[in-house]
């Protein structure tokens, strides 16, 4: 097992993404940091922006230097870093008693991307800015002239980091075959047409997506831009979650703020489908916030808004460890906040030829905090008809 100065000789290079540093020791100084490669001078090197209260302060430093610096913050200011580089995801841990503890995880992206290094390189968007999009206009992003909006400049920023994911995902498809893609709870579409113009518009391949939702208004409204596009395999129909069995191939199952456990039963339905990639943004998760309880936590947890976020966490945490257990290599990830709702996590999950990774401990968590969630028992369920299938 590699030692932190050791990762750090080996990774930090042109291929970083990022190094983020948190949970600081102390309330004074900074309380996050965060490490990106840049070029000066068309020399690389290595920025680092420090959050101080309200403020953020930047420095430059080479390799030596950079390394330096972070073994010095994990030695005295801060307990946690993670490091995202093309080929591995590191995270460091250290305890109260100074220990650190270290796991490294190989990168699933199987796509290098080229990356633009320039100190004050410009936004490279999937949909460029200065191009008219007709649904964008339609949604109320551009105008007719086609600029962006600047009270929807985030909307559009959302959008391509979306397509960003999506782009990460393109790989594991066939793509000389039709892709079918359900987007549940799709409310306005937003993504959803965004996602059939990137599919089917910019990268030419043979797309069909399904949008669901309970509003009838709204999808009625979607349909109607979808004809005037003349988007002839992007169709939208008024239904829940639950019920919606009119297909069983699906490539990709899109879940973005399905609220409390209709988050659980779109992923259970993926995973009954077997798609080969699951990305979701879950919101409103009540449900462990009922459950979660435990002796040792009682302190905190008598507190009702760290109860709720405690509890949004394991929900989501618990959710990627279950499908991992199912045959998925699952990631969390930053996502854009949205319009419905202020988290900010995504649940990226790709179907693996490999056997299921069951992590050890994930059942004794649960008993730890007396909770039991509704897709554990949504993927028993689908386990138990699995197995009186193949035993008649």
């Amino acid at each position: 097992m590699l030692g932190l100065e050791e990762i750090l000789e080996k990774y930090i290079d042109a291929n970083l993404q990022q190094i983020i540093i948190s949970d600081a020791r102390a309330k004074n100084g900074a309380s996050k940091v965060r490490i990106r490669p840049i070029l000066l001078k068309n020399q690389l090197a290595y920025q680092c922006t420090q959050t101080v209260a309200a403020k953020e302060l930047h420095s430059n430093h080479d390799k030596g230097q950079i390394c330096s610096l972070i073994s010095e913050y994990m030695q005295t200011q801060f307990k946690q870093l993670q490091l995202q580089h093309q080929a591995v995801l590191v995270n460091v841990l250290v305890s109260k008693k100074g220990k650190m503890t270290i796991k490294c995880k190989e990168s699933s992206d199987t796509k290098v991307k080229q990356r633009d290094l320039s100190h004050n390189r410009q936004k490279n968007y999937i949909l460029n800015p200065q191009q008219k999009v007709e649904f964008l206009v339609d949604l109320g992003v551009m105008s007719q002239n086609g600029k962006i909006i600047n009270s929807r400049y985030d909307k559009f920023r959302q959008i391509n980091r979306f397509l960003e994911f999506i782009e990460d995902v393109l790989p594991h498809f066939k793509t000389d075959e039709e892709i079918t893609i359900i987007d549940f709870g799709c409310g306005k579409s937003y993504l959803t047409f965004a996602m059939y113009h990137y599919l089917k518009e910019l990268k030419g391949l043979d797309v069909r997506i399904i949008g669901l939702d309970l509003k009838t208004d709204v999808i009625d409204k979607c349909n109607k831009l979808s004809q005037k596009y003349g988007y002839n395999k992007l169709n939208f129909y008024q239904g829940d979650i639950a019920s919606y069995n009119e297909v069983t191939k699906v490539d990709m199952v899109v879940s973005l703020h399905a609220c409390d456990t209709a988050t659980d039963l779109a992923i259970a339905k993926a995973v009954k489908w077997q798609a080969t990639v699951i990305l979701s943004v879950p919101c409103c998760q009540h449900e462990l916030n009922t459950q979660i309880a435990n002796e040792v936590l009682a302190p905190v947890l008598s507190y009702g808004i760290i109860k709720e976020r405690i509890a949004a966490l394991v929900t989501d945490g618990l959710r990627a460890e279950m499908l991992n257990g199912v045959g998925y290599e699952s990631q969390i990830l930053e996502f854009v906040e949205m319009e419905h709702t202020p988290k900010n996590l995504l649940i990226r999950a790709v179907k693996t030829k490999d056997k299921p990774k069951v992590t050890p401990g994930v059942t004794a968590c649960m008993d730890f905090l007396h909770v039991n969630p509704m897709l554990r028992k949504l993927l028993s369920q689908q386990e138990s008809i699995d197995n009186e299938k193949e035993f008649n």
